[in-house]
């Protein structure tokens, strides 16, 4: 009898998130319900938080306040697709943020959480 050798090992198989679409929808709270339940009882310190995580000013979501349109929600949501290389508009983005601002801010969490894209924040005045 002859004997065989195994001469290939099984590769692990890893999957990237590279689509061009947004991981999860608008409304899919489901997916993360601890940051929709921060998000829901707290949403100033979801939005403070999210904001941190995605390298920018912790104090940022605050100046949502000012103003019809949410510009820091909607400059955000610009640059995490940006970043991800997601498909959409201006126009869907200034949509979303202002007639659905703490959705926005969940699916954002979500797609970060997702992607797990590290950010590496440089301070250009340390020595």
């Amino acid at each position: 009898m002859a004997n065989t050798m195994v001469i290939q090992q099984p590769k692990p198989f890893v999957q990237a998130i590279t689509s061009n679409q947004w991981s999860s929808e608008i409304c899919d709270c489901t997916k993360d319900m601890s940051s929709c339940c921060l998000a829901f009882w707290c949403f100033p310190c979801f939005a403070c938080i999210t904001a941190r995580e995605a390298g920018e000013c912790l104090c940022l979501p605050l100046l949502d306040g000012f103003g019809l349109i949410p510009p820091a929600t909607m400059s955000l949501r610009v640059g995490i697709r940006q970043r991800y290389g997601i498909e959409g508009t201006m126009c869907n983005d200034c949509v979303y943020s202002f007639f659905c601002g703490p959705c926005t801010w969940c699916q954002m969490s979500r797609e970060m959480k997702t992607r797990l894209q590290p950010v590496t924040l440089i301070n250009p005045h340390a020595r």
